[in-house]
């Protein structure tokens, strides 16, 4: 049986996540294979894919912070705020050129920090039941509702003048539920020439980064020799309470105990057996243990 854990990957683009996943799956010869946070086959860099009980942990590291390197075109916009989207509007090339780096950074300043973002009508959200994405390519018209999202830093790294164009690149780090695509869009909106990402790479997703990533060739050389165990998991994610024998076997079969996890622990603390194994992933509900996922 495939042991428990993590990976790593560094996705390429072309692929979908899922793409992803199914590759795990054969590499590893396990059907239990998740992702976090889901990569538009353009983008590139960190996945996280969790292996057998590891995809418990998957939907409370989706929730971590994330950074990207991208390029935001300036001067046009298209139907899925990216590149591989039908062109909507061209601007005069005349409007594109009085754009300045000082009106980008500042554009970038304003969509920086707690904002009200719509997210892109191709993303994965559902819609009465249905993906977003597939209702647009279904041929439906959909926009869906602003959301709170908060963007740490949107700093521009280069800008880059073509003839009908202006290219920026940037780096960007922000809360769960944001999209990169989202801001590029609003960036060109702001500034009145219209925009879309031509390229999207995510460097880490929590506190995993992209120069621990391995690529799909990597992974297959290393087999099950890449997986991140559990125990070293959950002290890089989360806070953790060392738990005793009595407290472990009580935590095995789900039983509330008094909470003794570190006070004001924001989110789901990591409980680790006197071995360092993880028993479960819980919150003070209280002042008694409620859990959020079991492990041991």
């Amino acid at each position: 049986m495939t042991a428990p854990g993590l990976l790593v990957i560094d996705k390429p683009g072309g692929m979908t996540s899922h793409d992803v996943v199914a590759r795990v799956r054969r590499i590893l010869g396990t059907r239990k294979v998740g992702h976090a946070g889901t990569l538009d086959p353009m983008a590139t860099g960190v996945l996280i894919v969790g292996v057998e009980r590891a995809t418990r942990l998957l939907g409370h590291l989706a929730l971590h912070d994330k950074r990207y390197s991208a390029t935001i075109r300036l001067g046009a916009t298209t139907v899925t705020d990216d590149a591989e989207g039908e062109i909507l509007t061209v601007a005069d090339p005349t409007d594109v050129r009085a754009v300045d780096e000082a009106q980008v950074r500042a554009g970038c300043a304003r969509l920086t920090g707690a904002i009200e973002q719509r997210p892109s009508s191709v993303s994965a959200i559902k819609v009465d039941g249905r993906r977003a994405y597939d209702r647009v390519r279904g041929g439906e018209e959909v926009e869906l509702a602003t959301r709170g999202v908060v963007v740490t830093r949107f700093d521009v790294v280069d800008v880059r003048r073509l003839d009908d164009a202006l290219d920026v690149d940037v780096d960007v780090e922000c809360s769960t539920g944001t999209y990169v695509r989202a801001l590029a869009r609003d960036l060109g909106a702001d500034l009145g020439v219209g925009g879309h990402l031509t390229r999207l790479r995510r460097t880490r997703v929590g506190a995993f980064g992209v120069d621990e990533a391995l690529d799909l060739d990597r992974l297959a050389d290393l087999g099950e020799a890449a997986l991140i165990p559990l125990c070293d998991v959950a002290p890089r994610c989360f806070a953790t309470w060392q738990l005793d024998e009595e407290q472990t076997r009580a935590v095995a079969f789900g039983q509330r105990i008094a909470w003794g996890g570190p006070a004001g622990a924001l989110g789901a603390v990591a409980l680790m057996s006197e071995q360092g194994d993880l028993c479960a992933l819980g919150v003070d509900d209280d002042g008694l243990s409620r859990y959020l996922a079991v492990f041991a």
